[in-house]
């Protein structure tokens, strides 16, 4: 017969007081928060990057603690463990593993707030490049590109040929930063560019994200 609704956190508040239990119900629950990493940076990116300041306001924490029991209490083939779940169990101990899972919590927000900022931080460093150089090329990243009369070349091989004859280095540099700024507003991602061609169509310089799945074509 299913609990009813509600029920899972009241139950978590009997179990045994068997060390040894009490350790494989920790290892489970920190090993669920592991593997719901993205889950949990789903549910804060979807919150507007609110960093949690308590187990109060935690995203993932009691809802890992009431999966790893009802896995607990479905296991088979254990009724000397089923006896033992009705035995009231310290809510110290409770505590105690839900403030473990809090901190795995932040620290895994942590890590990926740390990762947005070095991308922002290489997103600067080649905007300010751009800015203060000759224009590098956006796909290899290492020479200059060469406008000249609407054709964009680089001596990695790169080559635009455009239909407009007065494109300039300028132009062109704004075109670039003008998506890169755009992208940046809605992804803290760099993204990557690339130079794609259709069959009877022109070269075309695209810009993607992997991370937020977009593309934009520059030229």
């Amino acid at each position: 017969m299913a609990e009813a609704p509600g029920s899972g956190r009241r139950s978590l508040y009997k179990a045994t007081s068997s060390p040894s239990w009490k350790e494989a119900f920790r290892q489970g629950c920190l090993e669920r928060m592991r593997n719901s990493r993205d889950r949990l940076l789903n549910r804060y990116r979807q919150a507007g990057g609110g960093v949690p300041g308590s187990a109060q306001s935690t995203l993932l924490v009691h809802e890992v603690m009431e999966e790893e029991w009802s896995a607990l209490r479905s296991v088979e083939g254990r009724p000397e463990a089923s006896a033992q779940l009705e035995e009231p169990l310290d809510l110290a101990v409770l505590e105690e593993i839900q403030q473990e899972l809090a901190d795995q919590e932040r620290s895994i927000i942590g890590e990926y707030e740390k990762s947005l900022q070095f991308d922002e931080r290489c997103l600067s460093i080649i905007l300010a490049e751009w800015e203060a150089n000759p224009l590098i090329c956006p796909v290899c990243t290492k020479s200059n590109l060469r406008v000249a009369n609407g054709v964009v070349t680089c001596p990695c091989g790169l080559y635009l040929s455009n239909q407009f004859p007065e494109l300039t280095e300028q132009k062109l540099r704004a075109c670039i930063e003008d998506s890169v700024n755009a992208h940046s507003a809605h992804c803290p991602h760099t993204p990557e560019f690339s130079v794609t061609q259709a069959t009877g169509e022109r070269p075309t310089l695209l810009m993607s994200c992997l991370a937020c799945d977009t593309w934009t074509a520059i030229l």
